[in-house]
């Protein structure tokens, strides 16, 4: 049982009034723990800080480089006089009963748990390259040191190019208790080329490679899949007979998966009749937008 709660229990009695029960609160030491969140007032500003009461025995202290996450010149500037603002312990009481204080590691609290909500809401953000090494680059992400491995980056073979540029990136791990905090490039690439596609819709691309089992399709930098079952509604004994790696060729969405990065597509639905793909290809390419409307009310029958 605390000391609070200890007077609190005396103050039921008859033999103890709430007037000793306030008297005795005041000489109560406030119990100041690191990594307490507390408010305050700041009554004075030094060079090498500013003191802080936060209702303890002894006024507290924010040392200069933890006012604030960036570069300042004015302490006043962000620690104004005797305005109520919120800080956290960073070290507990010394022989004289003062506490440390920081707005820094506050504001870096906050930052984390801003992070975790946009991973979790799969946001994408704005980082800028501050660093190369072999295995990717490191970023500043709102303040903090974020790291995007080689593999992606939708450049990989220039890292020293990217220096001090800007880059969109989503989140790979972002771990408060570590530290840890890895984006992706190539994530925030794929987020925004899929926020443009949907069902239904009629694309271009080319093909980048043919298996037995389909044709891989770049649309734009996302990669679609034309299954050999789509490609006709007749029977297809070998695509590399079909298409070429580099063709232009045109085709409707039928599935996506954003979270495993799949698209889906089909020229099935562009035939008039069985074979009509591999009959007359450039027939069937020339007229896909009316072809993709009639595609279009199939789907959605």
């Amino acid at each position: 049982m605390n000391s609070e709660a200890k007077i609190s229990q005396k103050a039921n009695s008859s033999s103890f009034t709430m007037d000793d029960f306030a008297k005795a609160l005041e000489q109560q030491d406030f119990q100041f723990e690191k990594g307490q969140v507390v408010h305050g007032k700041v009554f004075q500003l030094d060079p090498d800080g500013a003191y802080v009461d936060i209702g303890g025995k002894a006024s507290a202290f924010i040392p200069r480089d933890e006012a604030c996450l960036r570069a300042i010149t004015d302490l006043s500037e962000v620690l104004p006089l005797h305005e109520d603002l919120e800080f956290i312990i960073i070290r507990e009481q010394d022989a004289d009963g003062q506490v440390t204080l920081s707005r820094k590691q506050l504001e870096i609290k906050h930052i984390w748990e801003r992070l975790v909500n946009m991973q979790e809401n799969s946001q994408t953000v704005q980082v800028r390259v501050t660093g190369v090494n072999k295995g990717g680059v490191t970023v500043d992400i709102l303040g903090l040191r974020g790291f995007i491995p080689r593999s992606h980056l939708t450049e990989r073979d220039n890292l020293d190019a990217l220096k001090g540029h800007t880059l969109t990136a989503g989140f790979l791990e972002v771990d408060l208790n570590n530290k840890k905090l890895i984006l992706s490039q190539r994530l925030a690439t794929r987020s925004a080329s899929f926020s443009m596609l949907e069902i239904g819709q009629l694309v271009s691309g080319k093909v980048t490679g043919i298996k037995p089992f389909g044709v891989f399709v770049d649309l734009e930098g996302t990669s679609a899949l034309l299954h050999i079952k789509q490609v006709s509604q007749k029977f297809i004994e070998n695509l590399e007979k079909v298409f070429q790696i580099g063709q232009q060729i045109k085709a409707v969405i039928i599935d996506l998966d954003e979270g495993k990065g799949r698209v889906a597509i089909s020229t099935r639905v562009l035939e008039n009749h069985p074979g009509e793909l591999l009959e007359n290809m450039a027939d069937v390419m020339s007229s896909a937008e009316a072809r993709a409307e009639r595609g279009r009310k199939n789907l959605s029958e």
